[in-house]
């Protein structure tokens, strides 16, 4: 073949390529979004529900690492607080306590055909760690239960624009720790059924709420418990519902998405944090070596931060690609709808942006670091800390041996701090997921519904032994800075959301 020809069949490849790549990207079978409106739905303000979460709010349920340093007054009061405020759900449904805090309600069905619902949140809440020396000093009292024992000192110091356990509701929002996380969700599910029950509603099958009370520092008091309770019970579930997605603002995902998405948690990434000691020479720093021990730290760092593990596009990543790519750019549906030949490209401008980054890898984070506790010392040895999120079909092992690959021609111990495997992946196209497709649709007729993968940690893993419908999921729309506020300063939830949550909950328990 000579040169010419050459030319004009490579061009004609490229032609054909080409038309190719086009027709795909506008054939693709990405989900067709029906006509979506402008706006979540506004429903009638619940006085009386917004009164209670903000007496729930007051109750400062701060649980702690050390499970044996925790102040239980408050947790006491809390369940004090729930039986004196839902008395249709405790005269109506039969309560257990598991492990003193650990709350199960067990609402009867009117038939034992089918498996049971269950319905997840956790009252525990973060410490207030957000002072400000220079900040203002607040001197509101809680605006409902000023005389609550257990209720916040009066003035301290803080940078909340409201005491953090004040509950103070102002502008259409309800102030104050717990709101968005967790008991914000949990006084929904209590709301709900105590609507339901004064309508006189029984449910078709079994419904079961179960409270943990140290989510926050791993469950294992609480949420693991209680799982094992039902697993020891022989009671299954048909689904379970938890924390984790929420409706995410238009741009707020993607900024090429201008629509609202609702991210429903179908799995949960796992995690190790590990502590790699690097040795070395200690010793006066007037007489450095070459590389101490907090030098060569710092290459493995370095070498951690650049080499980690490869990025994938695993199920629901790809489901989630496949429905919300009809409403992005030409070049990104171009690039979804081609991956046999852009999936290189497709990855690294996912890897560009830290939240789609963490959808399709396992991350590293270096996150402590520690060597000499003097000036003028060199320490023999330096501690660093890296805390690893674990992708679906990696696994505890595979992260380890990446990190001793990287750390071969060092001098270096290792400490597991803590570990979990991923967890395993619910089906999406279950008649389960799509109940709750429907139900989202209600109060969220703005927002493309979609199957997500959560980042963070949840109670929903520890539940996965007694069904394989677990989903993670509370149902409000919250933009960037709102999603900030979780164990932040001025955490707050928008009244219309807590409304439309409520609504959700009484919605799912009447499917």
């Amino acid at each position: 073949m000579n040169t010419k020809k050459f030319i004009l069949f490579t061009l004609l490849l490229i032609v054909i390529l080409l038309i190719t790549v086009v027709i795909r990207t506008f054939t693709y079978n990405f989900k067709k979004v029906s006509t979506l409106k402008d706006q979540p739905v506004t429903l009638p303000i619940n006085e009386k529900a917004i009164k209670r979460l903000s007496l729930a709010i007051q109750i400062p349920t701060v649980s702690t690492v050390v499970y044996e340093e925790t102040n239980f007054k408050p947790f006491d009061e809390f369940k004090e607080f729930l039986e004196k405020e839902y008395p249709l759900v405790y005269q109506n449904m039969a309560t257990t306590t598991v492990n003193k805090y650990g709350l199960i309600f067990h609402w009867k069905g009117k038939s034992n055909s089918q498996k049971p619902l269950l319905f997840l949140s956790h009252y525990d809440v973060v410490p207030i760690s957000n002072y400000a020396e220079d900040a203002p000093l607040h001197t509101e009292q809680p605006i409902f239960n000023p005389n609550s024992s257990s209720a916040p000192l009066n003035e301290y110091k803080t940078s909340w624009s409201h005491p953090p356990f004040s509950g103070v509701v102002e502008n259409g929002r309800i102030y104050g720790r717990g709101t968005l996380d967790m008991k914000g969700m949990l006084i929904s599910i209590l709301e709900a059924s105590e609507e339901l029950l004064k309508e006189g509603y029984q449910p078709k099958q079994d419904i079961y709420f179960a409270f943990g009370h140290d989510e926050e520092v791993s469950g294992r008091q609480g949420a693991l418990k209680i799982a094992d309770y039902f697993k020891a019970h022989n009671i299954e579930f048909d689904a379970v519902y938890d924390e984790g997605g929420f409706v995410t603002s238009p741009k707020s995902v993607l900024n090429t998405v201008d629509n609202a998405i609702a991210l429903i948690g179908v799995a949960e990434k796992g995690f190790l944090t590990l502590q790699i000691t690097v040795k070395g020479t200690g010793g006066h720093s007037s007489m450095p070596p070459k590389k101490g021990s907090l030098v060569l730290a710092a290459e493995i760092i370095e070498k951690l931060n650049t080499n980690q593990m490869p990025a994938t596009i695993i199920p629901p990543i790809e489901n989630f690609l496949n429905n919300i790519g009809g409403v992005m750019d030409f070049k990104s549906r171009l690039a979804i709808s081609n991956q046999w030949l852009l999936k290189g490209t497709l990855l690294k401008t996912l890897e560009n942006n830290p939240g789609s980054n963490a959808l399709v890898r396992t991350t590293t984070a270096i996150t402590m670091a520690h060597a000499s506790d003097a000036p003028n010392v060199l320490s023999a040895a330096t501690d660093i800390t890296v805390n690893f999120r674990i992708l679906q079909g990696n696994s505890v092992d595979q992260v380890m041996q990446h990190v001793k690959d990287i750390c071969k021609d060092y001098d270096v111990e290792y400490k597991i701090i803590s570990q979990r495997e991923p967890s395993k992946l619910s089906p999406h196209n279950s008649e389960q997921y799509k109940k709750l497709e429907e139900i989202i649709a209600v109060n969220y007729p703005n927002a493309i519904i979609t199957p997500y993968l959560t980042i963070g940690g949840t109670d929903a893993y520890k539940y996965e032994i007694i069904s394989d419908n677990v989903f993670r999921f509370m149902p409000i729309e919250v933009n960037e800075f709102e999603q900030r506020q979780i164990h932040n300063e001025d955490e707050s939830i928008t009244i219309e959301n807590y409304m439309r949550m409520i609504n959700h909950f009484k919605l799912l328990m009447q499917q």
